[in-house]
């Protein structure tokens, strides 16, 4: 394992690369037809610019924020993903741990491979429940129902896979959920042993949060039947935090604000879903225009670095989420891993503020 070698999230999507099987690896960093989505968001990204600021005390700075009133040591957190453990056993437990440590969310994605309640007691309470509707909607409310006597306070339902996305290098490879081992996939384990020898001995993963009576999960069943009655039903149904992830539309924000949603994250799943969807951080912006100062908003989707992190809050994020490159950080170093990454991300958002005459992130937009 190669932690050190760390010192950016380019370095360890590299080092991931190395050492995942092909397919494990293209699963993570896939994204929808040609991949331009994610470019198209990159070229945004990179167009914003910071404004560096001189001659101002920024001797002592703090990158502490807080989430729905509560303190959180980072202002950047977790992203739901699912299958974090073919990135390296026991990731979901790494994520969480890490997550306590910095009391920020975890995202605990529907289909995490290791069971939500385990998740959120080794995240201290520091995870949100990611929620799919999926079907006709009646093992969605189960899950509704297990999240809730599980301890958690905030739901994220996940809205923009009605359909799940035509993901190229996915089907090269065969990839399926559950995870299914065929010749093509032998010989490309066979290839990378490391990986391949340690998964085995700890078991293949599995979706785990669907191993109870009556309950069976398709990743192909279609998502489609959600509508705005959905909506309105599981608000009725949950007591906690509720958040709309995968926003892309003004006018889809407005309704949610309306339908007594408490966040929107403003995401492209990662650019897994619609190629030809706008770049998740030119609408961040335009959300936050229309929503005004005070509605909370959260963001994702390309996130890798401090600066990236930065600039998401300058245009109107509360709060951001990282995904892939965390996964990544896994694979290149195990938990030491993870923890460098993290590391580096809040060693270049603490040089970011220093250089823009930034002490505090309540200070970034006045």
């Amino acid at each position: 394992m190669s932690a050190s070698a760390i010192h950016s999230a380019k370095d360890a999507r590299r080092l991931a690369k190395q050492r995942l099987p092909w397919m494990v690896f293209d699963y993570i960093d896939g994204a929808a037809g040609q991949e331009t989505g994610a470019a198209r968001n990159r070229a945004a990204l990179d167009a914003i610019t910071l404004r560096p600021r001189i001659l101002r005390d920024v001797g002592q700075r703090s990158l502490n924020t807080n989430v729905f009133g509560a303190p959180t040591e980072r202002p950047f957190g977790i992203a739901p993903m699912g299958m974090c453990n073919l990135s390296a056993p026991g990731a979901d437990l790494m994520l969480a741990r890490l997550a306590a440590r910095y009391k920020v969310p975890h995202g605990v994605s529907t289909v995490a491979s290791t069971p939500m309640e385990q998740i959120i007691e080794t995240a201290e309470g520091h995870a949100w429940f990611q929620l799919y509707f999926s079907g006709d909607g009646s093992g969605t409310f189960k899950l509704v129902e297990r999240a809730k006597s599980a301890g958690y306070e905030t739901l994220v339902l996940t809205v923009d896979v009605p359909e799940v996305g035509r993901r190229p290098r996915e089907l090269r490879h065969g990839f399926t959920m559950p995870f299914r081992i065929g010749p093509r996939q032998f010989v490309d384990f066979a290839l990378h042993p490391r990986w391949s020898l340690t998964t085995l001995f700890k078991g293949r993963p599995t979706m785990a949060n669907f191993d109870m009576p009556g309950f069976e999960f398709d990743r192909t069943e279609s998502r489609a039947r959600a509508t705005w009655d959905t909506l309105a039903r599981l608000r009725e149904a949950w007591p906690g935090k509720l958040v709309v992830k995968g926003v892309l539309d003004v006018d889809d924000a407005r309704q949610l604000v309306a339908a007594g949603v408490d966040a929107i994250q403003v995401s492209s799943h990662g650019a897994r879903q619609l190629e030809a969807s706008p770049a998740p951080i030119s609408m961040l912006a335009r959300i936050r225009a229309e929503l005004g100062t005070e509605y909370p908003l959260f963001y994702d989707s390309g996130v890798r670095s401090g600066e990236d992190v930065l600039k998401a809050l300058s245009v109107g994020a509360d709060f951001t989420f990282i995904g892939r490159s965390l996964q990544f950080s896994i694979a290149a170093g195990g938990e030491s891993g993870l923890h460098q990454l993290w590391d580096v991300i809040s060693s270049e958002l603490d040089i970011a503020m220093a250089q823009t005459g930034l002490t505090e992130l309540t200070d970034i937009r006045d």
